[in-house]
Order: structure tokens, then sequence, then C-alpha cells
């Protein structure tokens, strides 16, 4: 379970305060996979952020009772100059993760190859994002944090990576943000809207889905009348 009370965000813009979290009060369930959702620039990834603990909101708390994830395939960490083993190595030692462990588990879900010994300054973008992903996976989390992480890789590797997350939700619950509304769809089973800085949380993924729609038609709607 995740509980949000009074979390509050604001944002200077262009010489005016813009409020993109708005006095949130909501709980995510225990064993949930919600996906959230909102136009860009809605404040979804810096929720996600304040819920990760890197981003401090304005005021308010976040609280949980089981341990929360970095957000998953999130590649901006990673020392430039140790290797991708090297990082791994670091983050077994932070979690006290059986090393060897989580060193086979990552070389053999990333297959990086020869890549995985050496600096990560040299990988490409989805080279880092393949070690982050089967980072990610290797540590077990109560509650993981995923921002449309699942399309790293190409067809295969984005199917492999989506059936061997479908296969933690059997014990965990997940955040996920994705413009992906057919993986939403197959991924989660409750979902959350983000709109004008408030949070409205449903029970089932369909509706919320029907919400966004609804508020993205609507949008289009005015533009049309002006």
């Amino acid at each position: 379970m995740i509980r949000l009370t009074n979390i509050t965000k604001t944002f200077n813009a262009a010489g005016h305060r813009k409020v993109v979290l708005d006095d949130l009060n909501v709980v995510f369930p225990t064993g949930e996979s919600v996906g959230l959702v909102g136009r860009n620039g809605a404040g979804k990834s810096s929720l996600m952020k304040i819920i990760a603990g890197t981003m401090e909101p304005d005021h308010g708390v976040v609280s949980s009772d089981g341990t929360i994830s970095w957000p998953v395939g999130f590649a901006g960490s990673f020392h430039g100059e140790l290797t991708g083993a090297q990082n791994v190595r670091f983050i077994a030692r932070v979690y006290g993760i059986d090393t060897d462990e989580l060193l086979e588990f990552v070389a053999q879900f990333a297959e990086l190859g020869d890549h995985f010994h050496m600096p990560v300054r040299t990988y490409s973008s989805g080279m880092r994002s393949r070690l982050a992903f089967g980072l990610s996976m290797g540590v077990h989390f109560d509650t993981y944090l995923v921002d449309e992480s699942t399309s790293v890789g190409d067809a295969a590797f984005r199917e492999k990576s989506r059936l061997y997350f479908l296969d933690r939700m059997n014990n965990s619950s997940a955040i996920v943000v994705s413009h992906g509304l057919k993986l939403l769809r197959q991924i989660c089973t409750s979902g959350a809207v983000l709109e004008n800085g408030k949070l409205v949380y449903y029970d089932k993924i369909a509706d919320a889905i029907a919400h966004h729609e609804y508020n993205m038609n609507s949008s289009e709607d005015e533009e049309d009348d002006v």
C-alpha cells in the first residue's frame, strides 16, 4: 500500500506559478497494478519521482508499508566510468542482495555480451536501458514504478520484458505510466487519472482509460471551437 497525504508540487514557469499536484490524497492498494494516465505535462513523471523519493513535494507525505523501486528502466544513475557489471555489484551491496546471483541474472537478461564488462559511458541509450531494466527486474520490490520502460530494445526483448514484468506482478504491485493504452489494459488492474493537478483513482483500468480519453477528446473539441 502506498498512501499520498496532501501532496502538493508547484513549479515556476516563465515567472508564473504552475500547480502540477494539488493537495493529492489517495491510496494505491497492495496487490494492484495501477495505470497512471494524463496528458503530456500533467505531472505524471513528477508524481512518480515523489513516490520514488527522488523529488521532494512542496508539502505532504508519501507513506508505504512495503518497499518501493526506483523508476524501472531508469538509466540516469549509472556511473559512466564503471562497467555494467561493476554498477550491478554496487546496487547489490546497497540493497543487500547476493552479488553473484544478481550479476548472473542481469548478464543473461540484458543480453549485452562482452559490453557488460565495458564502461557504461560506451553504451548506446538502448544498451543502457537494457541494463537498467534487467537490474530493475533483478531486485525484488513490493511495488515497482514503471515509466514507459517496457518499450526498450527490439521486439523480442520487449516481449521478454513484458512477460517477465507480468510474472513479477503475481507477487508485487506496480504504478505504470505509459501512453500505450493497449499496454495498460494488458498489464494493469486499476487506474488513476491526473488532470489539472487532481488525481482520481478507479478500481478498474477501463474506467480510468475512459476518463482519460474523455479528457483528451474534450480538449480537441475546445480547440475546434476556437
